[in-house]
C-alpha cells in the first residue's frame, strides 16, 4: 500500500496558514503597521481604497531593507525579530512568527519597495499569489512601502464573505487606533478613499487620545498613575457620567501592545461599581509596563491574548489604583464625611515648601471718616431727609381719593435713622382702610359645560397599572395594553410614513447643537444623512469630528437628541444595509426604542387615551415593530369562570 501522507507545497501552507492570520482587511493593515513600527519609523502614513478590499498602502521612514531581506521577508517564518527559543520571553517587538507578509503574499498582489538609508538605490519587488513576478533595483525613498492590491483575488469564498464597505472600514479604524494609540511618539497618517481621515502628529498621551477621539474627550478623561514592584500602570479612565453603551472605546496596552483581557476588564468595571448606570460601559486607555518574562504573548496569531504570571496581583492593583484615582479627583465619593475637601493639597504640590503669608495694613485708614460733618450721608442725617417726603398718593377712580400725604401724619423731627422709616405703616393704614376699594365677593356657581357634558367627562375611559400597563374596558370585557410597546408601534408606523412621504415637520433651535462623535460614528452619520433630515433633522455642519444640529423633529426634545443619535450609531455599528427599505426600517426601529415612553412613567388620562387610539389606528396593532405582543384581551366569561 503506497503512503498517503505527503509534505503540502509552499503556497498551499501559505494559503492555509493565512486562513488564521489574515482573516480581513484590518489583519493586513494591522501587521503592516506593526512591522513599520518595529522598523524605527518616526512617520506612518496609511492609505486604504474600499475598506482596504482594492488597495491597502504602508509607507514608513524606517530603516528599511536590503535586496536579500526584501526576497526574503516573503518566506515562511523568516523575521528579524528573533533567533532562538528563549528570545520568546524577552520579546521587545509588536512580531516575532514571520508568518504575516508570507500570509499577505499568498492571497493578495503584493508590491514591496524598499531602501535603507545609507544606499543609494533601494529594490522593488512584485509578488502574486506567492510567486514572485520581479525584483529589480529601483530609485525609491528611505524606508519602506507596501502595496497590498486585490485581497483574497485567489479565495473567492474568503472574499465573498467579507461584509459591506462600512462594516470593514470599522474593523480598519479600530486596527489604526489601537496602534496610534500605543505609539504616541510617532506621526500617523490615515486616508480612505483620498479623503484624510486622521492626521496625528506626535504628542503626549492625553493629546493622542483627544486627536482620535475628539475635543470634547479632553474633559471626560481622569489620569491614572500608579508603579510597583510587580507593575506600572499609567493612563486615563472616563468620568462615569460620560459612559457609553457601547464598549468601543476600551483600551488595555501591555508593553505598547494592544491586549483583549476580560480578567482585566473586570477589574477596571469593579472599581467603577456603583457610578455606572445599568447598561454602560465605562471607557478606559491603560497603559501596562511588565517585564518580558513574566508574560507569554504567543498564544494566538492575532497577539492580542496574553498570559500573566501573577493575575491575581494584577487585577487587585489595577482594581485599587483607577479607585483611587477616581477617588482623587472627587469622580467617587470619600467614606470620610467629617473631611473638608476643599482642604485637601493637590497631589501636584505635594512637597513643595509653604510660604508664611503677609498682610498688609494702612495704619492711616479711618472707616469714619464718611460720616464726617459735611459728607452727603451725614448731611442727609443731619436735615431730617425722608425718602417718602414727595411721594403722593394718585388720584384716580376706583383707586383711594381721601388719604392724606404721609408726611401729614407725623411731624418730621430732625436727625436720626429712624427718620428713614417714617410714613411706612401710615402708608399701610391709608391702603387697607381706603373707602373707594370694591371687591367682587359673589361666587361663580355657573358651568361652563352643560351636565350632560361634565358626566361625559368624569368617566374615565381607561387605567393605568403598575406604571406600566393600561387597561381599558370594551364590550366583551378589557383591554390590557404595554405602554411602552404600544408606543413603540405608533412611532414606528409614524417614521415610516414620513419616509414614505418625505416630508416631516421640524422645530427650529433657538441656538445651533454641536455633537461630538468619533471618525467612524461621523461616516456612518454621512450615509444616513437624507434619511434623518426626512424625519425632521436639519443640520449646518458635518465635518470630520462634529455636527452642528439646526432643526429637529417636532417628537423630540433637545435634551434628548444626543441619546437618539447615540442609540442610532450603536445599533448600526454593523453597517448600513445597501437596501434603502432596509435603511428605513432600521432607523425608524432605533428611533421608536429611543423615544417610546418608558416603563413606569405615570400617564394622565389623555395620554392614555391618546396611547389607546392611536394603536388601533396602526396598521399592526398586535405587535411592536421587534415582534412582541403590545396587548391582550380578557373577556367576562373568562373573568366570570375565575369566580366559580
Amino acid at each position: 500500500m503506497s503512503s498517503v501522507i505527503r509534505l503540502l507545497p509552499d503556497h498551499v501552507a501559505n494559503q492555509i496558514a493565512a486562513g488564521e492570520v489574515v482573516q480581513r482587511p484590518a489583519s493586513v493593515v494591522k501587521e503592516l503597521l506593526e512591522n513599520a513600527v518595529d522598523a524605527g519609523a518616526t512617520s506612518i502614513k496609511l492609505v486604504v481604497k474600499d475598506a482596504g478590499k482594492t488597495l491597502i498602502q504602508v509607507t514608513d521612514n524606517g530603516k528599511g531593507m536590503n535586496e536579500v531581506d526584501a526576497r526574503m521577508c516573503f518566506e515562511r517564518h523568516a523575521t528579524s525579530k528573533i533567533s532562538l527559543a528563549e528570545d520568546l520571553f524577552q520579546l521587545q517587538t509588536k512580531g516575532f512568527r514571520g508568518e504575516a507578509l508570507a500570509s499577505i503574499a499568498a492571497i493578495a498582489h503584493v508590491e514591496l519597495k524598499t531602501k535603507e538609508h545609507e544606499n543609494q538605490l533601494g529594490t522593488h519587488v512584485i509578488i502574486e499569489g506567492s510567486k514572485v513576478v520581479s525584483q529589480e533595483v529601483a530609485v525609491v525613498p528611505d524606508g519602506t512601502s507596501f502595496l497590498v492590491k486585490n485581497l483574497f483575488f485567489n479565495i473567492p469564498a474568503r472574499r465573498n464573505f467579507l461584509k459591506s464597505d462600512q462594516v470593514e472600514l470599522r474593523h480598519v479604524i479600530d486596527e489604526f487606533e489601537r496602534v496610534a494609540l500605543a505609539h504616541n511618539d510617532i506621526q500617523f497618517t490615515f486616508i480612505h478613499n483620498g479623503a484624510e481621515l486622521f492626521n496625528l502628529p506626535v504628542s503626549n498621551i492625553r493629546q493622542r487620545i483627544v486627536n482620535v477621539f475628539g475635543g470634547k474627550t479632553n474633559e471626560k478623561l481622569v489620569p491614572v498613575q500608579e508603579t510597583t514592584e510587580i507593575v506600572e500602570i499609567y493612563g486615563f479612565v472616563a468620568k462615569p457620567e460620560f459612559a457609553k453603551k457601547s464598549r468601543g472605546e476600551q483600551f488595555f496596552f501591555v508593553n505598547d501592545r494592544f491586549i483583549k483581557s476580560g480578567y482585566l476588564h473586570h477589574a477596571v468595571t469593579a472599581a467603577f461599581e456603583g457610578l455606572l448606570k445599568d447598561g454602560t460601559h465605562p471607557s478606559y486607555f491603560l497603559y501596562l509596563n511588565l517585564p518580558p518574562n513574566s508574560i507569554d504573548i504567543n498564544i494566538h496569531p492575532t497577539k492580542t491574548e496574553i498570559k500573566f504570571d501573577d493575575e491575581q496581583a494584577l487585577y487587585a492593583i489595577l482594581r485599587a489604583t483607577i479607585k483611587h484615582s477616581l477617588g482623587q479627583f472627587n469622580v467617587a465619593p470619600v467614606l470620610d464625611f467629617q473631611k473638608d475637601s476643599d482642604l485637601d493639597v493637590p497631589y501636584s504640590y505635594e512637597g513643595t515648601k509653604s510660604v508664611e503669608p503677609t498682610v498688609a495694613v494702612d495704619p492711616f485708614f479711618n472707616p469714619f471718616d464718611s460720616m464726617k460733618p459735611g459728607s452727603s450721608l451725614a448731611g442727609q442725617m443731619d436735615s431730617g431727609f425722608n425718602p417718602f417726603e414727595n411721594v403722593k398718593p394718585k388720584m384716580s377712580s376706583g383707586g383711594f381719593s381721601g388719604g392724606k400725604p404721609f408726611q401729614d401724619k407725623k411731624q418730621h423731627k430732625p436727625g436720626g435713622w429712624e427718620t428713614l422709616y417714617e410714613g411706612i405703616s401710615d402708608a399701610k393704614e391709608i391702603i387697607l382702610t381706603s373707602a373707594n376699594h370694591q371687591f367682587d365677593e359673589e361666587e361663580i356657581t355657573g358651568s361652563l359645560f352643560d351636565d350632560e357634558t361634565s358626566q361625559t367627562a368624569n368617566y374615565q375611559q381607561s387605567y393605568q397599572f403598575q406604571k406600566k400597563y393600561i387597561i381599558s374596558p370594551i364590550k366583551s370585557g378589557m383591554i390590557i395594553i404595554d405602554q411602552r410597546r404600544a408606543h413603540q408601534r405608533i412611532l414606528y408606523e409614524h417614521y415610516i410614513k414620513s419616509f414614505t412621504v418625505k416630508q416631516n415637520s421640524s422645530q427650529q433651535l433657538l441656538f445651533p447643537l454641536s455633537l461630538y462623535y468619533t471618525v467612524y460614528e461621523m461616516e456612518l452619520l454621512r450615509s444616513i444623512e437624507q434619511q434623518l433630515i426626512q424625519m425632521g433633522f436639519l443640520f449646518q455642519e458635518i465635518s470630520n469630528e462634529k455636527i452642528v444640529i439646526l432643526g429637529i423633529p417636532v417628537s423630540v426634545s433637545e435634551s434628548e437628541v444626543s441619546i437618539v443619535l447615540e442609540d442610532l450609531l450603536n445599533d448600526l455599528q454593523d453597517g448600513v444595509p445597501n437596501d434603502v427599505d432596509v435603511v428605513h426600517d432600521r432607523i425608524a426601529k432605533s428611533l421608536a426604542q429611543s423615544l417610546a415612553v418608558k416603563t413606569g412613567t405615570y400617564l394622565t388620562d389623555k395620554e392614555q387615551e391618546n396611547i389607546v387610539n392611536s394603536l388601533f389606528g396602526c396598521e399592526d396593532p398586535q405587535t411592536s415593530p421587534f415582534g412582541k405582543t403590545t396587548f391582550i384581551t380578557m373577556k367576562v366569561e373568562d373573568i366570570d369562570k375565575k369566580f366559580m
